[in-house]
């Protein structure tokens, strides 16, 4: 699969690129015509969920660090994006330096995915990991706040897969990545159709709350992981549901299947999903990619753009092999993460089992 092209700092523009100073704009980014719908104004979703109700406990002096660092980065967000970007950056490359666990196992997972690369390419492509999360948690908060600063944004190309097969009266489960832009990833989808998602109860109760209330400004539904009658109920009523089956929950829940070359424990409840539903209209299983296509050091006057692509409908999926199909998936996903691995977080021990339980190699 070929990359969206991307901007290339480092290249001379075309000869006819420059416009003329009387047409040049100031380092304001362009503005949007008068008119233009906004985010909120197009937004596609299939119910408005519940907000989590606030806990007491929540003020306990257990969370007062987190509290004080969402009350330090939410003003943030209403600075120009261009500055958002600059301080996302800076909050990744501290993070790069202070959090050594992250740093090492980003580094261990890139050894394993990419033996070809010198070490020193391996270290910048680390580094730009935490740069990319950095930003992200702007995007995140920006999507989850003040999503119209997004507005005339994003473009997407694989649509008319996903479109077909609701034409067809079928649901959609869409594979996605944890991508460092994850929950904006979301946002942008809900501007062309209504979608739900699956997620993972967050250890921590504060940041669960924080994150499912966010969250609910862009999903139509947030269906638990173990929460079998909302996930059936969604698919018999033809929703496209977005599901990340990329990081590792041991063998219980999976199996063995290569990713970037690795054996890597692959969990197959996509497929058990794929099984769901009316024999007559099953679900259409395919892949989205989010991507930023623009760099992290936003220029003067310039607007970010990302990019969303959905792959076509597996084939012969699922099959009655639950390793090809777990390979196949990865196979997937690898491929879409290669357009700019730097965008994937590298971070999450995704290796640490193997055939026989636990690995050793995060040590």
């Amino acid at each position: 699969m070929k990359a969206p092209e991307q901007y290339d700092p480092s290249k001379p523009p075309a000869k006819n690129s420059i416009p003329p100073l009387s047409m040049q704009r100031s380092d304001k980014s362009p503005a949007i015509p008068v008119g233009t719908p906004t985010i909120t104004q197009t937004h596609k979703r299939t119910a408005r969920a519940d907000k989590k109700p606030f806990q007491w406990q929540f003020l306990s002096p257990k969370y007062w660090a987190i509290w004080l660092l969402f009350l330090m980065m939410l003003p943030m967000i209403y600075l120009p994006l261009r500055w958002q970007f600059w301080l996302g950056r800076k909050v990744g490359i501290l993070f790069y330096k202070v959090v050594g666990s992250r740093r090492r196992d980003t580094l261990i997972n890139l050894k394993l995915a990419f033996p070809e690369k010198p070490e020193v390419e391996r270290e910048l492509m680390a580094k730009q990991v935490f740069v990319n999360q950095g930003i992200g948690i702007f995007e995140t908060l920006c999507a989850w706040f003040r999503p119209n600063v997004f507005t005339r944004t994003v473009s997407i190309s694989g649509l008319q897969h996903l479109v077909n097969a609701q034409n067809e009266n079928r649901p959609v489960i869409l594979l996605g990545a944890h991508y460092t832009m994850l929950d904006l990833g979301g946002l942008f989808c809900a501007q062309f159709f209504a979608l739900d998602c699956m997620y993972r109860t967050q250890n921590n109760p504060l940041l669960d709350w924080f994150i499912y209330n966010g969250r609910t400004n862009i999903f139509g539904k947030q269906i638990s992981s173990r929460d079998m009658r909302s996930l059936v109920s969604s698919i018999k009523a033809g929703h496209v549901i977005w599901y990340s089956p990329d990081q590792d929950y041991g063998l219980k829940q999976g199996v063995m299947a290569p990713f970037f070359g690795v054996p890597a424990a692959t969990i197959t409840a996509s497929r058990r999903m794929a099984k769901l539903g009316s024999k007559a209209h099953p679900p259409a299983v395919m892949a989205l990619h989010t991507y930023r296509q623009t760099p992290d050091n936003l220029p003067s006057g310039k607007r970010p753009h990302y990019h969303l692509t959905i792959t076509p409908e597996l084939h012969n999926y699922p099959s009655n092999d639950e390793v090809a199909d777990a390979t196949q998936v990865n196979e997937v996903l690898e491929g879409l993460i290669r357009i700019d691995p730097t965008q994937w977080m590298w971070f999450h021990r995704r290796f640490k089992h193997g055939p026989t339980g636990r690995t050793n190699i995060y040590k």
